[in-house]
Formats: C-alpha cells, sequence, structure tokens
C-alpha cells in the first residue's frame, strides 16, 4: 500500500495526545454534601499531589485513538495499485469519431471512454505524465504533459464528441511522435474500434493498451445521397438514397423525403439484417432548395438517420466539341442533360463564350479558359512528359467518386494510351498497371477531365458505362451543376464558398441556429471553409444574399458500429482489448467511512456508560 499524500501522516502526532488527555487527573471543585462514604475513590485523588494518574483500560481511548488513525489515514489518502501503469508519459488518444454517439452504453459511448479515461487519470503516479489527443473531425492535442489531476479532469470531462467519421490513424500517428523520445511510455486508445485504416500504422516498438468501448450493433444508417436532373421530365429532379442495416435484425421502418420543410413523400422499408436497400423519388422542384432523407429508426446511432443534399435548378449548359468526327461522344453528349453543342474541327475557333469544352484528339490554338473533358491529349500545362503505350488493361478504377458513379470498366480494350505521371493537381480515377488512364482535378479554378486513349481504338463506347460516363463528366464540369455539388459535402472537408468582394464581412449560421459573423478580406472573391465538424445544412452570406451548404456524414463504415475487440495493424500484428482494469485503487474513501462508523459506536458507547 502507498500514500499519496504522505504530509498527512504528520497529523498522528496528534495521538499521544489524546492519550495525555487521559493520563492527566481531573481537576475537581468543591461541594458540600451530607456524606463522602460514597465519594471515597474521587476523594483519594483529589488528595494525590501527581498531576498525572496511571493510565487505566479504557474502551472509549481505544475507540477515540481508532477514530483519530482512521481519520489520519484517510487524509494520507492510500492506495494499492492493482495495475502500475509505471511510466514516464502516458498518451490517451480518446475517439470522437460520430459512432462513439452510440446509445449501446449508457448514457453513450464516448461518455463512457471519458469514464475509463478519468479512471485512468486517478492511477497517475507522482512521477507519471500524461497527454490527451482527440481524435475527431480533427486530430488535436488538448492537454499537454502534466501530471495535475484536476487539470487532466477537466479537460476530459470537457470533451466533446464530433460528427466526424473515425480519424485514428491520425491519432496514433501523433501519439508515437510524443512517445518515441521516452524511454518508458504508453499509449492508451479509448475507441470501439470500428476502423479499416490501421493497416499503415507499424510501430511495434511502441506499447498500445486498446480499452474497447461499446457492445451493441443494432444501427441503421444512410449511406449516399444524390439528386440528378430526370432525364424523361427535366422540369423534375431523381433523388437517390441508400440505407444499410448493420444489425443482425430484420428491420422495417419509414423513411421520408423532404423539400426544405415540406415533406414530399413517406414510405416503409422493409430490410434485412446486413443488407441494402436503395430508394429512388421522383420530385417536382420549382426553385433551389435541400432535399433531407431521414430514416424513422429506433437504433443505437441516430446521427446517420439523416442526410442533406442540396439542388440548385439545372442551367443549359453551353458545350463546344473541338472533333474530326465521333458519332458515339455527340450521342453521349447530347443525351447527357441539358446541353446546347456546337461542334466544329477548326482549332482558330474560340471557347470563350462556352461552359465547357470537350476536346477529342484535337488541341486548339489558344488553350481555352473554361473547364475540359479532353480525349487522347496531352499539353504541357498538364503533364511534364508522356509517352505511347500499346495496350493497357484496366486493373482498377474509383467507383465513389461522382464521375465514376454506375461506372464499370470490366471487359473495356485499349489498343493504345498516353502513359504520363499523375499531375500534383489532379487525382487518378481509372488504371492500368503502370500508368493512370483517366485522372481528374481541379487546375486554377478550373476543373478537368483527361483521358489518356481514343475512345474510337477501345470497346469503351459498345458499353453502356460510356454514356453514362459522359453524362457524369457533363454533370461535373457544368458550372451550374458544379456550385450545387459544391454545396453538398462530408463532414470535415473544405469548401470553397464564394462571397462578394465589396462586402466586408460575412455571416456563417451553424446548425441549430448558432450565427457568427465573419470578415474578410477586401477584394476576395471567395473563402476557405473547413470548420465543417457538425452534420446538418449552414447557411452562408451577406444581408439577404445568403448561400446554403450541407455536411453529412455519409460514411457506411462508421454506421458500422459493431465494435471490435482487436485491431489490425501493419505487418500481422494484432492489438486485443484489455479489460476494464483499476488503475490505482485509493482507500481514503473506505477509511472516512470507517472513522464515522467509530465516531457513531463512541458516542453510544459512551451514553450507554453514562446513562
Amino acid at each position: 500500500m502507498s500514500f499519496l499524500s504522505l504530509a498527512a501522516l504528520w497529523f498522528a502526532v496528534s495521538l499521544p495526545v489524546v492519550v495525555l488527555f487521559y493520563l492527566l487527573k481531573r481537576k475537581r471543585k468543591v461541594r458540600l454534601v451530607s456524606s463522602v462514604l460514597l465519594w471515597q475513590r474521587f476523594l483519594n485523588e483529589s488528595r494525590a499531589n501527581a498531576p498525572f494518574q496511571k493510565l487505566k483500560r479504557s474502551m472509549l481511548l481505544l475507540l477515540q485513538l481508532l477514530l483519530l488513525a482512521l481519520a489520519v489515514l484517510a487524509l494520507a489518502r492510500p492506495y494499492f495499485a492493482d495495475y502500475s501503469l509505471g511510466g514516464a508519459l502516458q498518451v490517451l488518444v480518446i475517439d470522437a469519431s460520430a459512432s462513439m454517439q452510440a446509445t449501446d452504453v449508457s448514457p453513450s459511448r464516448f461518455a463512457a471512454a471519458q469514464a475509463s479515461a478519468l479512471q485512468l487519470v486517478d492511477g497517475l503516479q507522482d512521477s507519471d505524465k500524461m497527454v490527451i489527443v482527440l481524435a475527431g473531425a480533427r486530430t488535436l492535442v488538448v492537454q499537454s504533459p502534466t501530471s495535475e489531476k484536476a487539470v487532466l479532469r477537466r479537460t476530459i470531462e470537457g470533451l466533446q464528441v464530433s460528427d466526424a467519421p473515425t480519424r485514428l490513424l491520425e491519432g496514433l500517428q501523433l501519439a508515437e511522435t510524443l512517445v518515441k523520445d521516452h524511454a518508458s511510455s504508453e499509449i492508451h486508445l479509448l475507441s470501439d474500434g470500428a476502423v479499416s485504416d490501421l493497416g499503415e500504422f507499424a510501430d511495434s516498438e511502441m506499447k498500445l493498451v486498446f480499452h474497447e468501448i461499446g457492445q451493441g450493433s443494432d444501427n441503421i444508417g444512410v449511406a449516399s445521397l444524390d439528386v440528378r436532373l430526370n432525364p424523361d421530365d427535366r422540369s423534375s429532379q431523381v433523388v437517390f438514397a441508400s440505407v444499410v442495416n448493420f444489425s443482425t435484425n430484420d428491420y422495417r421502418f419509414p423513411v421520408e423525403l423532404w423539400l426544405d420543410d415540406r415533406m414530399l413523400e413517406a414510405r416503409v422499408v422493409d430490410l434485412e439484417k446486413g443488407g441494402t436497400a436503395s430508394q429512388v423519388f421522383v420530385a417536382q422542384q420549382p426553385t433551389n432548395g435541400v432535399f433531407t432523407f431521414r430514416i424513422e429508426a429506433e437504433d443505437q446511432l441516430a446521427i446517420d438517420n439523416e442526410a442533406y443534399v442540396v439542388s440548385l435548378l439545372p442551367q443549359p449548359a453551353e458545350v463546344l466539341l473541338y472533333s474530326a468526327g465521333n458519332a458515339f461522344l455527340e450521342r453521349a453528349l447530347h443525351t447527357s442533360g441539358t446541353v446546347n453543342l456546337q461542334q466544329t474541327s477548326d482549332p482558330t475557333v474560340a471557347a470563350d463564350e462556352f461552359d465547357l469544352v470537350v476536346l477529342d484528339g484535337l488541341i486548339p490554338q489558344e488553350w481555352p479558359e473554361a473547364n475540359l473533358l479532353a480525349f487522347n491529349v496531352v499539353h504541357t500545362n498538364w503533364f511534364a512528359g508522356w509517352e505511347r503505350a500499346d495496350a493497357p488493361a484496366v486493373v482498377d478504377w474509383k467507383s465513389a467518386h461522382p464521375l465514376l458513379r454506375f461506372v464499370g470498366f470490366d471487359e473495356v480494350l485499349i489498343s493504345e494510351a498516353w502513359s504520363i505521371a499523375t499531375p500534383f493537381w489532379a487525382e487518378s480515377l481509372v488504371e492500368s498497371a503502370q500508368f493512370p488512364l483517366i485522372v481528374a482535378g481541379e487546375q486554377e479554378g478550373l476543373r478537368r477531365v483527361w483521358i489518356g486513349f481514343d475512345v474510337l481504338n477501345s470497346t469503351w463506347p459498345l458499353r453502356v458505362s460510356f454514356p453514362i460516363f459522359v453524362a457524369n463528366a457533363v454533370q461535373w464540369l457544368n458550372p451550374s451543376m458544379t456550385s450545387g455539388h459544391q454545396l453538398t459535402t462530408r463532414i470535415g472537408e473544405t469548401l470553397r464558398l464564394s462571397v462578394d468582394p465589396n462586402a466586408e464581412s460575412v455571416t456563417l449560421e451553424r446548425p441549430g441556429g448558432q450565427s457568427e459573423e465573419w470578415p474578410i478580406t477586401a477584394g476576395s472573391s471567395s473563402l476557405m471553409f473547413g470548420d465543417t465538424a457538425k452534420q446538418g445544412v449552414y447557411r452562408w452570406g451577406t444581408g439577404t444574399n445568403q448561400v446554403r451548404f450541407a455536411v453529412n456524414l455519409l460514411d457506411a463504415a462508421e454506421s458500422d458500429i459493431n465494435s471490435r475487440a482487436t485491431l489490425n495493424l501493419a505487418g500481422g500484428r494484432l492489438v486485443e482489448a484489455t479489460e476494464s482494469l483499476r488503475a490505482d485503487l485509493e482507500l481514503w474513501r473506505w477509511f472516512a467511512l470507517a472513522a464515522i462508523v467509530v465516531l457513531m459506536g463512541e458516542w453510544w458507547y459512551y451514553h450507554k456508560r453514562t446513562a
């Protein structure tokens, strides 16, 4: 047994003081009585000259000494160390992702993680220090190294869970940098383990203690939400939503589609365990608005039961096609949506007045200052170098990107393609074994989509995925549609928002109604906004010129709240979850309780003896 407050043991000097009181003789008062027969013993004591008397056996003395000893022990704060942290530095990584809002443990997983963190703080030895890292929408060191338990408790109690997906990899990598210079250190991870990206974390020398939080899996969630122009009726929109059931039970629940404050449709969905239900709604949209898709289900995670998408009425796109002739591409462009198409093979034709320029093997004399869809062309503004490659095989593509939604490349054969390195401004969407075949990105404020082969020298135009890809590209590159997609993002991502160059400040209204005013630099036409840690609809602008944008979770991995007892790290390393261990158990409360019991016993015995 050890003591947290050894200085309190100085109060033990009061024990002999109590004994001294019992050694002192009582000072008697003189009273006249009729007879001293019954007072002989006390009379003899009063005649003695010594100030002290022989210590007699006294139950009251024993009880009072015991009471005082228990009080001193309580003040010294004794504890037993069932599990000693034993390190100079402890790093607590607390998972604050959306899945930690699950209510399978009361009141929530995050509250349970806070309680476990406080228990670890109670177990700190005097020489230990602790750092607290919060892994939420962003990974933050919320408390620098300290051994002050009161400070650590206040920090932990003040933490807030976020609506963001899990980012434990960033949290562990940050924790690794904090402990690498400390010979004796540990990282304690408090999480439900619902993470799939720890395969890149490979430090086998570091001691990682995993505390599993959570025990349920009863949840269904919205996995995707999108809105498209109805190809059969240009006056309406088609809303696509998908719902996934991660529980072990079948579910029957209502779903609703809202446009702003008006409910458009409600229906009942039957979804078996582990299944996915795709929902399609056709909705009339008279003005720009926000579609809300909502699940009415009593599951264990509420944050993923809603999703939002900003829908702007489409404006016709003025498209210029530079091509020597490509019937497949022309037909795909005509059927891709609201498009006013003009075709030319003359490279001198200017493209200044067009929203979107399509290059099909031809390069104009003046490089267009517009969004570009380029087939089988290369340019020094985009790539540092290139060469031809024969018969590249498609090995992978990113189906989650908006350009590749409902697009597959199975059985697509290509005779030859340009071999390039992915430029810094672009993302590789379709890849061969050696180089990218399709890249897309934003360069100098303009969007670019590049296809590195001639579609007429491939089997792609014969597949249904080709016109779907062209329609996706037109929608992604159309400035009017692009602005709508830019106004819907996921939690934790950054948006570029347009501002009035003449305005001195803008107003931001967050979900829930909290408003704040932001100053802006004079002449700025756009502003990067990255504080998207909360799901919902935001308002942005000046005066009556307000723009709404939506922030969603839409993460199937986060909706799968089944807690994991094992973390899979790189190199096949497994970290098993430890049971909830009582760190250093303080006993002062029990000593204080025992002192109260002894005090009551002493009071009872005294009154019984003198009754």
